[in-house]
């Protein structure tokens, strides 16, 4: 049997994650690592290695690869934060599992996500973006951007597609925040253990017809799923969790940092005003520039495979950089530039295979109706402050500014 090397650190393995600077570009330490290898070892937070994964094509390949395993309990898991360590102890979400468990509870979730639903969806994202705008232009100036639009609308619009009431959203986003944000694994787990048992009774009243919430996905699954024997009630727990978090989360961050982006790129923004029709270019544009993600995927080797002329043995673990596979050259020329009018459409912002990411679709509606309804309804927004002063997330995060002050 073939020791597996991912604890054995390398002198020459450069450290990964790290922090940007700037938020719309990778941090100085990442520069030309895909040229020099589009698979590469690197040291995580915690001396051990991994496999970093920065070719477009690479990437493409193993998350392809049945032979790469995304269960967060097995040895050689990367973990890129101190946080993820709580993992462990978890029951995992579907998200860590592989085929055929994560195969079934993913088609669970299918019809909720689908473009069909998405279009039936696209009049209530509508009115919850122009509510939120009604309420900026009631407010003094300047408006803190993720408080009062950026963060509301993805929270909104995920509270209704899963039947949480909205009056929550200060909780969930609280406690959602500690979980991917927290330095230690027992900031992480109190966050989320805090979350479960919400999650536990919000189950326990649709199951029972203790609230309204019934028609969205939480409810519909805990009598249809868990009522029938079909999901287990702890991993309906898990399924909710990671829906609410990954369903606002990210969402905020790519719509305070694409209208940042635009307005930091007038040139981008004049096109944009002048040909609306590229809109939904532009949005898949800003998703591979931002890739605020910075990591595609997370993985572990079950047998030795063969790629770029090196062997990642089974055992190993292996990291998909979104942030560099989204800027390789060989597919996306002049990389570092935001072009709205380039076909960004391989981009992997979301993943590729078959954990690529569920939700998708609804992440692009919002993020395309937030951006055409923010810039027609207030033509002068601008930044109130400088983006090189705002304080950016740290590495292994979510992407993004904690602040965005605007004015117009």
């Amino acid at each position: 049997m073939v020791e597996p090397t991912a604890s054995v650190a390398q002198p020459e393995a450069r450290a990964f994650p790290e922090a940007r600077t700037c938020p719309f570009q990778p941090p100085k330490g990442y520069a030309n690592r895909s040229e020099n290898a589009p698979v590469q070892r690197v040291t995580l937070y915690n001396g051990t290695t991994a496999w970093l994964v920065t070719g477009h094509a690479e990437a493409r390949q193993l998350l392809t690869d049945s032979r790469m395993s995304a269960n967060s309990r097995a040895d050689g898991y990367p973990f890129i934060a101190p946080r993820m360590e709580g993992l462990k102890d978890q029951p995992p979400s579907f998200i860590g599992m592989d085929p055929p468990t994560h195969t079934v509870h993913r088609r669970m979730l299918i019809p909720d996500f689908s473009v069909k639903r998405m279009r039936a969806m696209r009049p209530g994202i509508e009115r919850v973006v122009d509510e939120c705008i009604d309420r900026m232009l009631a407010m003094p100036q300047p408006v803190d951007l993720v408080k009062e639009f950026a963060l509301p609308v993805p929270a909104t619009v995920i509270s209704d597609l899963l039947g949480v009431p909205y009056e929550d959203h200060e909780f969930f986003e609280r406690q959602s925040l500690q979980m991917v944000q927290a330095t230690t694994p027992e900031g992480s787990k109190a966050a989320g253990a805090e979350l479960a048992a919400y999650m536990v009774e919000l189950i326990a009243k649709q199951q029972h017809g203790r609230t309204e919430g019934t028609e969205g996905v939480i409810g519909r699954l805990a009598v249809e799923q868990v009522g029938s024997g079909t999901l287990a009630h702890h991993e309906l727990v898990q399924m909710s969790m990671l829906l609410l978090v990954a369903g606002h989360q990210t969402t905020a961050s790519m719509i305070a940092l694409s209208i940042a982006a635009l307005l930091e790129h007038p040139e981008q923004l004049a096109l944009l005003r002048a040909e609306p029709g590229k809109l939904p270019g532009a949005v898949d544009e800003l998703l591979r520039f931002l890739s605020i993600t910075d990591v595609a995927a997370m993985r572990v080797a079950t047998a030795d495979i063969e790629i770029a002329g090196l062997t990642i043995r089974a055992g190993e673990g292996v990291v998909v950089s979104s942030t560099l596979v989204n800027r390789d050259e060989n597919v996306f020329p002049d990389p570092d530039r935001l072009d709205i009018t380039r076909d960004a459409r391989p981009h992997m912002a979301f993943s590729h295979g078959v954990h690529q990411c569920l939700g998708q679709n609804l992440a692009r509606l919002e993020i395309e109706v937030a951006l055409e309804a923010i810039f027609r309804r207030i033509p002068t927004l601008r930044l109130a402050e400088p983006m090189d002063s705002l304080p950016v997330r740290g590495a292994g995060d979510v992407q993004g500014v904690h602040t965005l002050p605007v004015a117009w």
